[in-house]
């Protein structure tokens, strides 16, 4: 392979990475038509198409899917042996990509963006969307640097840090009649419930556990996001079933209720999952403890309110 084929794989891993021509360029500080230009001179160099318009978007070929497989882990080798990482939050203007659940964004990015105001006032951070079933790929497509989230991502290529556990609560408005009493797990069954389900399923976890038990609830509502689930219990005599922190403010109003789960419902690990290639980035290293010190606190503080407004 010539010199120029050389310089070509850098430009090709960034648009890669990027998905994109233009963030491709900004990546490499340079310019889009300098980006279009080497796009040209890989198809002569190659044979091959490489890059389809999708719309708005590109997609690479199978040509190209392959070809990054094979290069993209050597020319990050490549770019610590010759430019070894540094890092100096103060003066980094660098923008790091992080893949969370809500419940880590809650609770952590306004603690996290007032650190980074005092400490890294030039970094910018960019939150991806998760689903169970893109994790892995997110980090191994590059496309994130750090994932927070439930999951059981593993080695070889992925290492991963426990940070804490998610303790689900039944909650209702605080007029509702069950708030009145100790819940049974009769009145838990005939009650009518919201269940929050992303994916859009209408049956949960805790619909497998009443099953067990030869129960089962009537899933009245459903939505695909925590954010509305204490307006709309306020306003009406639905109970959910949830992680504690999301209602952790209507908890301390007192306009909603938190009762314990009349079924055992095991609380979820959240952890923060990095891939191996960078393991020697002390950016993300900085990044990754800075979340760490962060969350640690909150959820202290969060067992102190709940522990305080959840009625056994």
């Amino acid at each position: 392979m010539q010199n120029q084929e050389l310089s070509l794989l850098v430009v090709f891993d960034a648009i890669m990475t990027e998905s994109s021509i233009t963030k491709a360029a900004e990546r490499l500080n340079t310019t889009q038509p300098a980006v279009s230009n080497a796009v040209a001179r890989m198809r002569h160099a190659w044979k091959d198409d490489l890059f389809v318009k999708h719309g708005r978007r590109i997609l690479p070929t199978l040509y190209a899917q392959e070809l990054w497989q094979k290069i993209r882990f050597p020319l990050k080798e490549i770019r610590d042996v010759l430019q070894p990482s540094s890092f100096v939050p103060a003066t980094s203007e660098r923008a790091f990509r992080v893949a969370a659940i809500d419940s880590v964004v809650g609770l952590a990015w306004s603690k996290l963006r007032s650190a980074i105001e005092n400490e890294a006032p030039s970094i910018s951070i960019h939150t991806f969307p998760y689903t169970i079933e893109n994790g892995e790929r997110l980090l191994n497509d590059a496309k994130v640097d750090l994932l927070l989230a439930a999951s059981n991502l593993m080695p070889p290529l992925i290492t991963s840090q426990f940070l804490y556990e998610v303790q689900y609560v039944c909650v209702m408005k605080a007029a509702h009649p069950l708030a009145k009493k100790k819940l049974s797990l009769k009145d838990f069954a005939n009650a009518e419930h919201l269940l929050v389900a992303p994916s859009g399923d209408v049956q949960g976890y805790t619909d497998q556990l009443l099953a067990e038990k030869g129960l089962q609830r009537k899933v009245a509502l459903t939505l695909n996001s925590f954010a509305n689930v204490p307006e709309l219990l306020n306003n009406s005599n639905l109970i959910c079933v949830l992680p504690s922190i999301f209602v952790e403010n209507s908890l301390v109003s007192g306009s909603l209720v938190a009762r314990k789960n009349p079924i055992d419902i095991p609380n979820t690990r959240i952890s923060m999952y990095w891939h191996k290639r960078s393991e020697k980035d002390l950016g993300v290293a900085w990044l990754a403890e800075k979340l760490k010190f962060i969350l640690e606190k909150r959820i202290e503080q969060h067992k102190r309110v709940l522990s305080k407004h959840l009625e056994k």
